[in-house]
């Protein structure tokens, strides 16, 4: 089963042209979806605006320093998720992250590279697909059962819905569906084709809801982090004051912090 291609045997019924451009759509859709929603909420105005501003106020920051902080935002603020302070946001941040590059490659590669019987290609990418799959759920359901602040922290119920869920359900029900349609094909289950159906609607409003949902933030989030490192080099602290000498604690010895 994880070592088997599902778009492979899927072209059986849906000619691979057909799941390439599916793709090539849902890609198109992303970057409209994405250039939308930087104009539409002035993203990239408030970021350079924000930079000129650090610029003119504080001293400037030499070449190499600025390396040094590309380098850290890269490191720190992107690949280790370094702007959450809790662990467990950490943890469940970055199996979603990872799982999500996993699955979109190997589900890449599969479609473009291997997407019939006759270019059978390495089982490492159906089991990327699936690890990745299973790094999404681990990460997404523990997140939204166990993490999420009006959850953990507020006592709210777990199925209380908000325009700001519609990125992470939305993968969460594409992810899932895909999974259980791979398996229920390897099963030759007669519910393969509805599985399946479901599946391409979750995706399709996965990526399809991007102006809407917060999926965009994952391409200008790195930026604002590298401006804001920025003006902490030069001083200006985007505006903001310098942190207390003794910054307020949370919590009692009797209770853990909970706040994010």
């Amino acid at each position: 089963m994880f070592t088997s291609n599902p778009f492979a045997e899927l072209s059986a019924s849906i000619p691979p042209a057909v799941m390439q451009a599916y793709v090539v759509v849902m890609i198109v859709l992303v970057a409209a979806g994405t250039l939308f929603d930087v104009v539409h909420k002035g993203s990239a105005r408030y970021f350079f605006d924000n930079w000129r501003k650090s610029k003119s106020k504080g001293p400037q920051v030499g070449g190499g320093e600025l390396v040094s902080i590309a380098v850290q935002t890269a490191v720190v603020d992107v690949l280790a998720s370094g702007e959450f302070c809790n662990a467990r946001r950490r943890v469940a941040h970055l199996l979603t992250m990872y799982g999500f590059v996993l699955h979109v490659i190997s589900t890449v590669v599969m479609v473009f590279r291997y997407a019939t019987p006759a270019t059978p290609g390495p089982d490492v990418w159906p089991v990327l697909w699936w690890i990745g799959g299973l790094m999404i759920l681990v990460g997404g359901y523990w997140f939204w059962f166990f993490i999420r602040v009006d959850v953990a922290a507020e006592g709210s119920s777990p199925f209380r819905l908000m325009r700001a869920d519609l990125f992470v359900l939305s993968l969460l029900a594409s992810v899932t569906l895909g999974l259980i349609w791979a398996y229920a094909q390897t099963r030759g289950s007669s519910w393969t084709h509805a599985w399946f159906t479901l599946y391409v609607i979750a995706t399709t409003v996965l990526f399809g809801s991007v102006p809407w949902s917060k999926f965009a933030h994952m391409f200008f989030k790195p930026a604002a982090a590298f401006e804001k490192r920025v003006s902490y080099a030069n001083g200006t602290r985007s505006n903001l004051p310098a942190a207390a000498d003794k910054p307020e604690q949370f919590g009692s010895a009797r209770t853990a912090p909970r706040h994010y």
